[in-house]
């Protein structure tokens, strides 16, 4: 990028909120991925205008941009593999616009971390339930772009299922909004709906009001040990299809517990096939006598060997720490790890996970999984030696594989991490090419100069 587009940047938004410097580029060029892109320029807008004026003279000059907010993605979304601007919103974009207790929503800028969030609404007895395992660093905008789940979508679903309206700012540097306040609303195309995961390559988004909830006064959790992660699957959507629906049905397999335990000596079953931590909550007692004791009920009938509550905070913080750092123990199986976040029905964890064990031991690979079993999204972990060519050749062979049976099964190559540089490949296994040209010719009328985070999503 030339002198003269730096300057001009720089009078869009002050000297101080455009950098073409080494440490920034440096700063800006990675996301959880580890891969690096470095960018041309990192800019921090204070605002909507100033998003307007920089996408008006970026699609004029060709320049590509890449949205970004805290870059805890785990596909490269955030990476600007085309060089360009990193469009950085979490500086300045990054405040609570309203609280309304009366409509129970809020308004907010982009950049705004989501547990902060979570807690500025708790504080008023308010509740946002999408809870990310990036939640402590995560921003509403990166949630409301890449679709974020968390362990509470079990029963409260996920972002999009809160998100009522936004604000956005297309390539040409035009604001429009999409949805309304409103709980009904059916005049016009569903924008909203297109934005929500579309990963920053339609338009940048300014603003975001989103649904509440009043927040539930009774907490319980519960920890199921299973002899094989079969009969832990199997009590899974047994337990889902009883009349009692758990905020949390999260789960470890050998694995994971193994590697948990090695890292952290909390006392697990090393030799349980698999574990199942659950959570319910609510409003009266016996709403929580009767959903805890109903999933015990199925657990049992299910093979459970033994069902532990938790009442106190501390109990259920104990029962939770094992799942919450599942991800960074299994780093003892290698040093590369291949993340993937397949979804399938809940009535098909048994064969997803009996073919995933299957798939390891054909490529002689170890793949420990954990995740949200609760609305059957499961995060398969093929672990390498990152120094090694052939063992990184396996890994996505066995990867690719797995990806195959999760769309044979009925699902999908991601339940909550997005598509970014990670999966693109696999878009045309999931998608016909009627289907993939759909994708392009709305990438098309949204971003015809193609500057908006190009190379994303297989587009």
């Amino acid at each position: 990028m030339n002198e003269q587009h730096i300057k001009a940047l720089k009078a869009i938004v002050g000297e101080e909120n455009c950098y073409d410097d080494i440490a920034h580029k440096l700063a800006y060029s990675y996301d959880a991925t580890r891969n690096r892109y470095e960018p041309d320029a990192v800019i921090f807008p204070r605002d909507e205008q100033d998003v307007s004026q920089i996408l008006a003279y970026c699609n004029t000059h060709r320049i590509t941009i890449t949205p970004r907010g805290a870059g805890s993605g785990f596909t490269g979304g955030a990476l600007p593999i085309n060089g360009g601007i990193i469009l950085a919103l979490e500086k300045h974009m990054n405040k609570i616009l309203e609280i309304d207790m009366e409509n129970m929503l809020a308004r907010v800028q982009p950049g705004v971390v989501n547990k902060k969030f979570q807690q500025a609404v708790e504080e008023v007895g308010l509740f946002y339930p999408p809870d990310p395992a990036s939640e402590e660093y995560s921003t509403l905008g990166g949630n409301v772009s890449e679709n974020a789940g968390g362990m509470r979508a079990a029963k409260y679903g996920i972002t999009k299922d809160f998100v009522m309206a936004l604000r956005a700012v297309l390539p040409s540097g035009e604001i429009i909004r999409a949805g309304k306040k409103t709980i009904k609303d059916v005049a016009g195309y569903n924008v909203a709906g297109i934005l929500i995961a579309s990963e920053g390559t339609l338009a940048v988004i300014t603003e975001i009001t989103l649904k509440l909830l009043s927040k539930p006064k009774l907490r319980q959790s519960a920890m199921g040990v299973f002899p094989t992660i079969q009969a832990a699957m199997n009590a899974v959507y047994k337990t889902m299809s009883a009349g009692v629906t758990p905020v949390a049905m999260e789960f470890l397999d050998n694995l994971s517990i193994r590697a948990v335990e090695e890292r952290f000596h909390k006392g697990l079953p090393k030799n349980a096939g698999a574990i199942l931590i659950t959570d319910v909550d609510g409003n009266l007692p016996e709403e929580i006598d009767y959903a805890i004791n109903k999933i015990q009920e199925k657990f049992y009938e299910n093979g459970c060997t033994e069902f532990k509550k938790a009442t106190t905070d501390s109990e259920i913080a104990d029962l939770w720490f094992a799942r919450r750092n599942a991800s960074q123990s299994i780093t003892i199986y290698g040093s590369k790890k291949l993340n993937e976040d397949i979804t399938v029905p809940r009535s098909k964890l048994p064969e997803l996970l009996e073919r995933i064990e299957q798939i390891a031991q054909k490529y002689s690979v170890v793949v420990p999984c954990f995740g949200h079993t609760g609305d059957g999204n499961v995060h398969t972990n093929v672990m390498v030696d990152g120094n090694d060519p052939k063992e990184l050749e396996k890994g996505h062979l066995a990867i690719t594989e797995i990806f195959k049976v999760a769309i044979e099964l009925g699902g999908t190559l991601s339940g909550e991490h997005g598509i970014g540089i990670a999966k693109a490949p696999f878009m045309p296994l999931a998608f016909n090419e009627s289907e993939m040209n759909l994708f392009r010719a709305i990438k098309k009328a949204f971003d015809p100069n193609n500057i908006l985070n190009g190379g994303k999503m297989g587009l």
